[in-house]
């Protein structure tokens, strides 16, 4: 269950939220959500993959967690042990929401919380919200940085699959992964940029994608592949753990 109220500092002046994760709060996942404004962090960290929902059509990047089901390796109890941490999980008990205008239509983005969610409460435990002398602290500054990051992303990705779909850069990938132990992963259904028809596009081609923004991000998208290896490495450690 959840208690998603809107926040405001004179209701919830007092509140503070310690950040931290784990499979109770729902980390506990072999993929997560990416959104094109946050490729260019998650490509030093994730290989990005994308999907393609059979039911809605919608084509969408996540970042590729884990080789197992429910396995997070870059969980280590209640720390994410990234150097950037995908912002659908570290917006923590945060989300968005409009409000609706008298006429129905939609109005002004506000914050909300959870107030059911363990890492809220009161008290010096956790980071504080709001200052005492009033305005944000730099902890909800920057949940909102976070919280920015989904909403525009939200809001460019579908001309970006558009573009990408345009050029016939998302191809099918069927990736092999073989750990230390001979296990072997064979990881189907999902899409990639294309290196070789991304570098087969012509300059009036890469001008538009430029232009548009998106041609940095295809390119992160490749570039990120190269985590599978460190991917691997975390899982042969794991094991040897074990």
């Amino acid at each position: 269950m959840t208690n998603r109220i809107v926040l405001n500092n004179v209701d919830h002046g007092d509140l503070s939220v310690s950040p931290r994760f784990g499979a109770a709060f729902g980390d506990q996942v072999n993929s997560v959500r990416l959104f094109p404004t946050e490729y260019d962090a998650a490509s030093r960290e994730y290989a990005i993959l994308f999907r393609r929902d059979a039911g809605s059509g919608q084509t969408f990047a996540i970042a590729l967690l884990g080789l197992d089901a429910d396995e997070n390796l870059f969980l280590d109890g209640e720390r994410w042990n990234a150097r950037y941490v995908p912002a659908v999980q570290s917006r923590g008990p945060f989300s968005i929401g409009l409000q609706r205008n008298e006429d129905g239509t939609p109005g002004e983005a506000l914050i909300h919380v959870d107030l059911d969610d363990p890492r809220v409460g009161s008290g010096p435990s956790g980071h504080p919200l709001f200052l005492a002398q009033g305005g944000n602290s730099p902890y909800l500054n920057h949940i909102i940085e976070v919280l920015r990051t989904i909403s525009e992303g939200l809001e460019i990705e579908p001309s970006m699959i558009a573009a990408f779909a345009e050029f016939d850069l998302l191809q099918p990938i069927q990736l092999q992964i073989q750990t230390d132990d001979s296990r072997r992963y064979d990881l189907v259904d999902f899409l990639t940029v294309d290196a070789g028809r991304l570098a087969a596009l012509d300059g009036a081609a890469l001008e538009r994608l430029h232009r548009a923004g998106f041609l940095g991000l295809a390119f992160a998208a490749v570039s990120s592949l190269g985590n599978i290896g460190q991917l691997i490495e975390l899982k042969n450690r794991v094991r040897a753990a074990a």
